[in-house]
């Protein structure tokens, strides 16, 4: 398995360009996930509306910076989400992203429209505009979690599941860590990202994966391999691989890279750059009480009745 490093120490739209770029170019070129005219989803984080100095969601010079490269090259991008908080616009809106992608002529789209699919043994429902994409590309941000250790590329895609069902998921599956993590590895299967690249450039440590704090790490990491991204993320920040729950789990599932060795790293050396004093998150339960879920929903429902300019 191959995973591309770049280095790059802060958001300049020049120091991002290059490091997306080079993504591309080190994982065999634009060309081999993308077609000229295809639509593609560009999926960030966008977990909360908090600004970008917080770290909480992928800065939009990520997002910026692929949109554009995408649309260079002929294809159709928009940028998606349905966040636990708030919606995909006043996410965007928070980190300043509406005037940018505007002016590419990008769409920022809600993640709506549930189409129930079956995944790992129950009714799930994805977004039919996820799954109309021709083309997913994974922009998740590297962070602690207080649930999960750390999250780097596989969970990112649960955002495809609408609205506040992701709550509900919290709720029926996190009673077991292990049936949780199937899951969230079923849907990233399911919906099938062509690409992952994480901003890793400032990540969270401490409580996160939406009240920690900044961390600058100083690099972007791509793969066409979620676990492989998730292995050496682990590294980055000097964290064992097997102490995250997703990693575990798709171990025994047989899903993705088991190891190090077997995983090529091409771009630039991390090894002296290893955050070896990162801040993991003290963890509490996956499970969301089925008061916290009834909240969540009529907080959401309130929040979805808002007239949002788009």
């Amino acid at each position: 398995m191959i995973v591309a490093l770049t280095r790059c120490v802060d958001y300049r739209e020049s120091a991002i360009a290059s490091a997306i770029a080079r993504q591309f170019t080190l994982l065999g070129g634009i060309e081999k996930f993308v077609k000229r005219g295809d639509t593609v989803l560009l999926k960030p984080n966008f977990i909360a509306p908090k600004p970008r100095n917080c770290a909480t969601q992928t800065d939009p010079e990520v997002i910026i910076q692929t949109a554009r490269l995408l649309k260079d090259f002929g294809a159709k991008p928009f940028v998606g989400d349905s966040p636990a908080w708030g919606n995909v616009f006043t996410c965007a809106k928070a980190i300043g992203l509406e005037e940018p992608l505007k002016k590419l002529d990008v769409p920022i789209k809600q993640l709506n429209k549930p189409v129930k699919k079956k995944i790992a043994g129950v009714s799930v429902g994805i977004s039919s505009l996820a799954l109309d994409a021709d083309v997913i590309i994974n922009l998740p941000k590297l962070k602690s979690h207080q649930q999960l250790v750390a999250t780097f590329a596989v969970k990112n895609m649960f955002g495809c599941v609408s609205g506040k069902w992701k709550a509900y998921w919290h709720f029926a599956k996190g009673g077991n860590a292990k049936k949780f993590c199937e899951l969230l590895i079923e849907i990233y299967k399911f919906v099938s990202p062509a690409l992952t690249i994480i901003d890793g450039v400032i990540a969270m440590e401490g409580p996160g994966p939406i009240s920690g704090r900044p961390r600058p790490l100083g690099f972007a990491i791509g793969s066409t391999d979620p676990l492989s991204c998730e292995i050496v993320c682990s590294k980055l920040i000097n964290l064992d691989p097997d102490t995250l729950p997703i990693v575990k789990t798709a171990k025994q599932l047989g899903f993705g890279c088991k190891s190090i060795k077997d995983i090529q790293i091409v771009g630039d050396d991390f090894s002296r750059d290893i955050c070896t004093d990162f801040v993991p998150a003290k963890l509490i339960p996956i499970r969301f009480s089925l008061l916290h879920v009834c909240k969540s929903v009529c907080r959401q429902i309130i929040l979805l009745a808002k007239p949002v300019k788009k």
